[in-house]
């Protein structure tokens, strides 16, 4: 690549918090992050487990550290966040909950709400005064096919991401001004912990494959490009976009 074509996509000297990062589609956008040159703060609930990937980070030589806090507290967000220069936000924490509608109880349908709406609010909430302040930053959201496309026993998490995308698309409008950009990513199917459930039934893998028309399972590190694409200076005329890593899904009648 031709140099002044590499350093649009370069991260150097930029602070990244990719919630959600211990495993999964979060980790797969924090590595490719830290690959670009970013210093990458990884995000979930579980210390440990945000331990053992900071330290598998550190070994090959990419600049991460720890910041366990659970993205559905206030206070926890405030006090993790205080005081720190925030260049790049993706916020990617996410659960499922999966009933039919008869079954959906109030705790259900506000844990998926909190984990991935409100908690998108809070973080740009805690984060975007910084953003604002030194002209510059960079919000990304884990979107979904389920904000465009219905599908049955995921009513929480499809409303929850639909909501996610006028929030994107809100928030777009309103630090643009301010240099900011806010997107999110929408991905297809991906062979990740959260898919495991459907997975391991060869028919829904069969229906899955078919739907999709490049054929097959998108690998989790199919994602990094596009994280970084738009974490970085080549996107700075891009903002309240979704673009869908889902393999031709979106753009297929069948």
């Amino acid at each position: 690549m031709h140099a002044n074509h590499a350093a649009q996509f370069d991260l150097t000297g930029r602070t990244a918090l990719v919630t959600g990062a211990s495993r999964g589609l979060g980790l797969a956008m924090a590595r490719g992050l830290a690959e670009a040159g970013a210093a990458v703060l990884l995000n979930a609930r579980d210390p440990a487990a945000v331990e053992a990937r900071v330290a598998e980070f550190r070994a090959d030589g990419l600049d991460a550290r720890a910041l366990p806090f659970d993205v559905t507290s206030s206070d926890a967000i405030a006090a993790a966040t205080r005081d720190l220069p925030v260049d790049i936000l993706v916020h990617n924490a996410g659960n499922q909950f999966r009933r039919p509608i008869e079954e959906v109880t109030d705790e259900g349908w506000y844990s998926v709400m909190d984990t991935h709406l409100t908690a998108a609010m809070r973080l740009a909430r805690a984060l975007a005064p910084g953003m604002k302040a030194r002209g510059r930053g960079k919000v990304i959201a884990t979107g979904s096919l389920a904000s465009e496309l219905g599908r049955g026993t995921i009513t929480p998490y499809a409303a929850a991401k639909g909501g996610l995308k006028m929030f994107i698309r809100a928030l777009a409008v309103e630090l643009a001004p301010f240099n900011v950009q806010a997107n999110a990513i929408g991905p297809g199917w991906f062979d990740t912990e959260l898919n495991a459930p459907l997975s391991v039934n060869p028919e829904w893998v069969a229906m899955i494959k078919r739907r999709t028309p490049a054929g097959r399972y998108a690998d989790p590190r199919e994602i990094a490009g596009t994280a970084v694409f738009l974490a970085s200076p080549a996107s700075d005329f891009v903002t309240g976009q979704i673009i869908f890593v889902d393999g031709g899904v979106t753009a297929s009648m069948l």
